[in-house]
């Protein structure tokens, strides 16, 4: 029984075809292997992994869809291609957890925020370290629904994930 469900996995997905003498049909079947594995991969990580959050988590939505995709279209082994999704999605829960208890490891993987305005006097050496120009922080001031005075600014600040947050008077 174990070994015919074997054979019939190997057959759906190509299992023991090279990437190149993949059909339409298995990178179908392992685009849905692949989805619903990569879903259930994501659940394990947490919440932020792929919404807007820090440089780590960007990088590593970045290579996680790179190993993963490669899964479905045959060019690396489909099995020990999810295992190292697997891992890339252990890795960043292990680290993020890590960070969460250490705020000096947080600082090393996640980096720090940056205090660009302080009781509406701009610290130019602030702006020029974070790459934040004027224009760029007026922008924040009118997408958090303020007027564009900086003079108005109690605190300013570039967090971690690359957002301005604005705390008006």
């Amino acid at each position: 029984m174990v070994e015919q469900v074997s054979e019939t996995l190997t057959w759906l997905l190509g299992l023991n075809l090279r990437g190149d003498d993949l059909n339409a049909g298995h990178m179908a079947v392992r685009a849905v292997v692949v989805f619903v594995l990569t879903i259930t991969m994501i659940r394990i990580g947490d919440k932020r992994f792929m919404g807007k959050s820090t440089a780590m988590d960007v990088m590593l939505g970045i290579v996680f869809g790179s190993v993963v995709s490669r899964a479905i279209t045959g060019n690396s082994p489909f099995i020990p291609t999810l295992v190292a999704g697997l891992v890339l999605v252990l890795l960043h829960f292990t680290t993020a957890a890590i960070a969460f208890r250490s705020d000096r490891f947080g600082r090393l993987v996640k980096g720090t925020d940056r205090l660009l305005v302080r009781d509406g006097e701009i610290d130019w050496d602030q702006m020029r370290k974070g790459h934040v120009t004027e224009a760029d922080l007026r922008e924040a001031l009118r997408n958090n629904g303020n007027e564009p005075d900086i003079k108005k600014i109690k605190a300013a600040h570039l967090e971690r994930d690359g957002d301005i947050s604005i705390i008006s008077e």
